[in-house]
């Protein structure tokens, strides 16, 4: 043990890897976006979970069972709004029932051990609400499911359901999409606010630019996306090709959904190596 002296005391002199304030500086931005990248990487690799199915959705829908009671317990002056996401209740029921299917049909079950490889995981940013209700879904059969969580100012904590060893948090939004992305073979969204759109729509625009591979996306609920977008308008004006609305397909129910989706290419395999380096 070197002699404290007023060399080893600075901090100059501690290893890097115990020099927090060295690896919070901005000019390791660059490795703490890489460490970032790895650290999801390696455990999901470790769990040989090869493809996901990526549910979206608001964080602020109920479960059906605490519905009426936050209605109660509301001030008078949110309590319409508490009505309103009391009334899509039903969705987080739908959003669990859908997870359940895939974490079944889909592969995520692995017969062959913990490292067994294993497809359509499902995968949630991990909060509550509808990511809630994904990733319960997939504990209700005993599968694994992924929850990829992100620090906000008002931190969230993750829902009680996801893995543990799959329970991520991220620094970095753009790490964080690109995880969510890169290993999804489908894409559920259910109704939600500015974060499902922004979600949404990146997908689709990957998908567009042939940036990322071609993956089936459905919307739940055709009365929520066909009043909350206006999907021919953006044909009518030319903002979008109208063969672009084919990208996606509006369903009500997860058998619906699981049926639209094996039928567009949703099967239990690892996407191809030469897709997967593209990210």
């Amino acid at each position: 043990m070197p002699t404290r002296s007023a060399q080893t005391a600075s901090p100059s002199y501690r290893l890097a890897v115990e020099d927090q304030e060295f690896l919070m500086s901005g000019e390791m931005r660059p490795l703490r976006f890489a460490m970032e990248f790895q650290k999801a990487e390696g455990a999901l690799r470790r769990w040989g979970v090869r493809s996901t199915v990526v549910v979206f959705g608001s964080a602020r829908i109920p479960p059906p069972e605490l519905a009426a009671q936050l209605v109660a317990v509301a001030p008078p002056e949110r309590r319409a709004q508490a009505a309103a996401l009391a009334r899509l209740s039903p969705w987080y029921a739908t959003a669990r029932e859908f997870a359940r299917i895939v974490s079944l049909r889909g592969g995520a079950l692995s017969g062959g051990g913990p490292h067994a490889p294993r497809d359509n995981v499902i995968a949630t940013g991990g909060g509550p609400g509808i990511m809630e209700a994904a990733n319960r879904g997939a504990a209700d059969v005993g599968a694994p499911s992924i929850g990829f969580n992100i620090s906000l100012p008002n931190e969230q904590a993750p829902n009680p359901y996801s893995t543990p060893a799959l329970t991520f948090r991220f620094h970095y939004f753009a790490m964080r999409k690109m995880h969510l992305a890169m290993r999804a073979n489908a894409l559920a969204v259910f109704p939600g606010g500015f974060g499902t759109f922004d979600e949404l729509f990146e997908i689709l625009t990957l998908i567009q630019t042939r940036k990322a591979p071609p993956v089936a996306v459905v919307l739940f609920g055709r009365d929520y996306w066909s009043r909350a977008v206006g999907w021919d308008a953006l044909a009518e004006y030319g903002m979008i090709a109208r063969e672009d609305l084919g990208l996606f397909r509006m369903v009500d129910t997860p058998e619906e959904a699981w049926d639209w989706l094996t039928e567009h290419g949703l099967t239990a395999h690892a996407a191809p190596e030469d897709d997967a380096a593209t990210w």
